[in-house]
């Protein structure tokens, strides 16, 4: 199987909404803020300017909705998250080609993706089409107001068959579904252009990290889907929020884009919780707890590389490879240098991810190190490559103390004090740094509260081979 990327043009105005469409109920309640999403099918003709470029965007968005309404193989497309798979989620067999695909396990449920409200609602009426009666929960509807279109999925009861319009595979035997509507303009529309809500996990091979450009996609599922939409990198870089208002106290069920600190501040939700530490996340439960969302029984996010976590608050244990640093254990840096080998690919590489409050290389005794742009003014190419990514990979040499002779190959990536910056570059710097040949990743991490750092730790907590408190 041939895998395509097709880029889809970014529209100019405001986050593109005139190109992608527009809510045909915008100037009305709250209520029906996003009701109903309209496509432009046949612009003015007065308009032919700016049809023509309107026409262009939505092009590749109308082949790939019709695909996704004739094909049981799923589409890769950018939401504001991450990348994700998505398959008509009414459809078994189109819902069986994702976790194909990914390789992912039958048991972890997906999440469903709408365009608008009145497509939320069709999936939760369990009485006439023409019933008024509301169907989404009252719990939820200051979320909604508030977050949506955005990073964050509610947890709705799923009608008992033969009522359910999903398909059973969505939601892996529960009798709740997640959802979410997104923000990125151009998920919306192809949902629209689908005639179908999408479920859709992130678009990468299972366990792996989340990707957030298209090349990512390319790298897990080439040969596996046909198709890839390239909306360029992703804003926020972790995927949303799940919260459970079904049940008193709420709950989140899995950090994200919405931080706790923001739900907390909607009425009815002052008093949410988290929940995703209990035994299903931590292993406790492992095999016979069936997760209530994405992400809360396997491990994921994981490179191929061994990462060791070293939590916000652990003291430094001397630099190891005596470099005069104080944050790594000595014997956590012997052990990588033991476990590789100088006959491996690149030789034994030993890469850093800083946060904030770590020195350069984490301290250790290294080379000059060099950034990308540096490497190209020295005619180095081989390993140079553009990322949508905001950091740089820095590059040195492990210097023995004794004799500061060579001994591994170091990586550095600063992914900078502010968290919102640390969460959009985390999983795009797991992968860089896979693909440059790491065998080992020191992470820094972040204090985690109620806030996006949730999110990160959660993430790099599951990612973790070895984890230092």
């Amino acid at each position: 199987m041939k895998t395509r990327i097709i880029k889809v043009q970014k529209p100019r105005g405001a986050e593109g909404e005139t190109a992608f469409g527009r809510w045909a109920n915008s100037s009305s309640t709250e209520k029906d803020r996003l009701k109903e999403l309209d496509i432009w099918e046949v612009p003015s003709e007065t308009e032919a300017a700016a049809a023509a470029a309107t026409e262009s965007i939505l092009t590749p968005l109308r082949e790939a909705g019709a695909y996704l309404r004739s094909s049981d193989i799923p589409v890769a497309f950018p939401t504001e998250t991450v990348y994700g798979l998505g398959a008509d989620a009414t459809r078994s067999a189109a819902v069986k080609g994702i976790y194909q695909a990914k390789g992912r396990p039958s048991d972890n449920p997906l999440i469903v993706h709408v365009c608008d409200l009145s497509m939320l609602r069709g999936f939760l009426q369990s009485g006439p089409p023409e019933t008024e009666t509301e169907t989404i929960p009252a719990i939820y509807h200051p979320l909604i107001a508030r977050f949506w279109p955005g990073p964050l999925t509610i947890l709705l009861p799923n009608p008992s068959p033969p009522l359910s319009k999903l398909a059973p595979e969505v939601t892996a035997g529960l009798s709740t579904f997640g959802c979410r509507m997104p923000a990125s303009p151009l998920a919306r529309t192809l949902i629209a252009l689908a005639r179908a809500p999408l479920a859709a996990p992130s678009a990468n091979a299972s366990t792996k990290p989340s990707p957030t450009t298209a090349q990512h996609v390319l790298d897990d599922l080439s040969g596996r889907i046909e198709l890839i939409l390239d909306g360029g990198a992703c804003a926020v870089g972790v995927e949303s929020t799940v919260v459970d208002g079904l049940c008193d106290p709420p709950v989140v069920l899995r950090p994200g884009g919405v931080s706790m600190e923001e739900i907390r501040g909607c009425v009815g939700w002052e008093a949410v919780e988290k929940a995703y530490k209990d035994q299903a996340e931590t292993g406790g439960n492992k095999g016979t707890a069936a997760p209530r969302a994405p992400g809360m029984k396997y491990k994921h996010y994981s490179p191929k590389a061994r990462v060791v976590l070293y939590e916000a608050g652990f003291v430094g244990g001397g630099g190891g490879g005596g470099g005069g640093g104080e944050v790594l254990l000595e014997e956590d840096l012997e052990t990588a240098l033991a476990t590789t080998t100088t006959a491996e690919k690149g030789g034994r590489t030993v890469a850093v991810i800083r946060t904030g409050r770590w020195p350069a290389a984490a301290g250790l005794r290294t080379s000059e190190l060099k950034t990308d742009s540096q490497a190209q003014e020295l005619g180095d190419n081989e390993d140079v490559e553009v990322n949508d990514a905001t950091f740089v990979v820095r590059e040195g040499s492990l210097l023995c103390s004794a004799d500061d002779t060579a001994v591994a190959r170091l990586l550095d990536v600063d992914l900078g004090r502010d968290v919102k910056g640390v969460a959009h570059g985390l999983f795009a710097a797991l992968r860089e740094l896979d693909r440059r040949g790491a065998n080992v990743i020191f992470v820094e991490g972040v204090n985690d509260g109620d806030d996006i750092a949730a999110a990160v730790m959660n993430r790099l907590r599951k990612a973790a081979s070895d984890i230092r408190i």
